[in-house]
C-alpha cells in the first residue's frame, strides 16, 4: 500500500478519476491516490477536455433531435 502513494497514476487512471468526479462517485482510496501522487495540471487538463467533449456531444445530440427551424 505504501508504494501506491509514490506511484504516479496512469493516464487511464487519471481519466477514470475525472469521470468519477464528474458523476460524484469517486472512492476515498482513489481520491487519496490522486491528491498524494497525481499532478493537478493533469486532472485539470483532462477535466477541461472531457467537459468540452461532453458539451459538444450534447450540442450534437440536440441538433439531431430538434428539427431545423427556418
Amino acid at each position: 500500500m505504501s508504494s501506491d502513494k509514490h506511484e504516479k497514476p496512469s493516464f487511464m487512471a487519471v481519466v477514470l478519476s475525472v469521470i468519477a468526479a464528474f458523476f460524484g462517485v469517486q472512492t476515498e482510496r482513489n481520491r487519496q491516490r490522486d491528491f498524494s501522487a497525481g499532478k493537478p495540471i493533469h486532472y485539470i487538463l483532462i477535466g477541461i477536455v472531457l467537459a468540452i467533449i461532453f458539451v459538444v456531444g450534447l450540442m450534437g445530440l440536440v441538433s439531431l433531435v430538434l428539427p431545423d427551424s427556418p
